[in-house]
């Protein structure tokens, strides 16, 4: 009986183990939630902090700090699940792009969905005034965020537009086509930006470095969907992202249709990082490197990455937020900022692991 359970318990190790670190991010993930609600300039207990969100959802929970209720429901836990839905998008989009490309060193905005958000925002940024009396007064406080999206759909589409030939995608054309769409992004953003008064400038500048300081529970329930879909979706790529590792022909003689494969993940890349930047600004790393933290805790198959990258992002980026409103309080760094700094210094580690693995 023994010669015959000790393999059962060889096979049932691993799975286990995957299933609890998973359990373990979801929990991290709780705890950077808590933490995130409960701290800033305007500090509260996390008692506190969980008592007025359950009392939202119908409990009543006495309150040590009665002037806690407004700072949490008005700005705190919007901005946690915001924060939340955005480092996990990114997260997810990251690891599905890496697949895809068969690089480790992929970034969900490669194919010039950042590129194109950013100039859309700032074009709505720069000229968005002068539309004047045309815009309906309920779209107004929502331009930018609009231009955004539209600009990242758009760049995304004419990269799309330029690798593709006789009805096939090609991966160099779209790396290629996302560096050049990326630098004229860049070179249109540099010209509107001279073009900008001061004020606009300094508009651009705070944009442009990332911030979940404007999220309200209206705006991202309307984005809700947008976050979802891409969520939802990329888990049914999970096992083609793994043919996709032995090469696409290999992948082809497996019976997955590898051009519907690379249009649903830049599907879900446009989607994650085009309504992320539409709502927060550039933010850097999160896509990169949680994919890469994911692989090293649960493994290479997709259906255990997917879901530790969106735990993983989700934690990144709550844990930066939270840096960002204590480092410097009761001032506030740039989101865009903090990640960049965390994440610059991995992203050099990475590059250099794969340099040292390159034959």
């Amino acid at each position: 009986m023994a010669v015959l359970e000790a393999p059962s318990s060889g096979l049932t190790r691993g799975p286990r183990r995957r299933s609890l670190r998973v359990l373990a991010l979801a929990a991290l993930v709780a705890l950077a939630a808590a933490l995130s609600a409960a701290f800033g300039s305007y500090a509260v207990s996390l008692r506190d902090a969980m008592a007025v969100l359950l009392n939202a959802l119908g409990l009543s929970i006495a309150l040590q700090d009665e002037g806690a209720t407004a700072v949490l429901l008005v700005a705190r836990w919007p901005r946690v699940l915001l924060g939340s839905l955005v480092g996990a998008s990114l997260g997810v989009a990251g690891a599905v792009m890496q697949g895809v490309f068969r690089n480790p060193l992929a970034d969900p905005g490669l194919c010039g969905v950042s590129s194109g958000a950013a100039l859309g925002a700032v074009l709505m940024l720069v000229f968005g005034g002068a539309l004047g009396p045309s815009v309906p007064p309920w779209l107004a406080p929502y331009l930018v965020t609009l231009g955004s999206f539209v600009g990242g759909v758009a760049a995304v589409l004419l990269v799309v537009k330029m690798a593709s030939h006789g009805g096939r995608t090609s991966t160099m054309g779209l790396v290629l086509g996302g560096v050049a769409v990326s630098a004229i992004g860049g070179a249109a953003i540099g010209w509107l930006t001279f073009l900008a008064t001061d004020a606009q400038l300094r508009s651009i500048t705070f944009w442009s470095l990332g911030s979940l300081g404007n999220a309200t529970w209206k705006s991202t329930a309307a984005a809700l969907p947008l976050f979802l879909i891409p969520l939802v979706l990329a888990p049914t790529l999970a096992r083609a992202l793994d043919a996709l590792l032995l090469g696409e022909a290999e992948a082809g003689h497996l019976g997955f249709r590898v051009e519907r494969i690379r249009r649903l993940a830049l599907v879900v890349a446009t989607l994650s990082v085009g309504t992320s930047v539409a709502l927060c600004g550039a933010i850097g790393f999160v896509g990169l490197v949680a994919p890469h933290l994911a692989r090293m805790l649960v493994g290479a198959l997709h259906r255990h990455v997917l879901p530790a990258s969106a735990l993983l992002g989700a934690a990144l980026l709550l844990a930066a937020d939270l840096a960002a409103r204590v480092l410097v309080a009761p001032a506030e760094l740039p989101l865009g900022v903090v990640t960049a700094t965390l994440g610059a210094p991995v992203f050099l580690a990475l590059l250099r692991g794969v340099l040292r693995g390159a034959p």
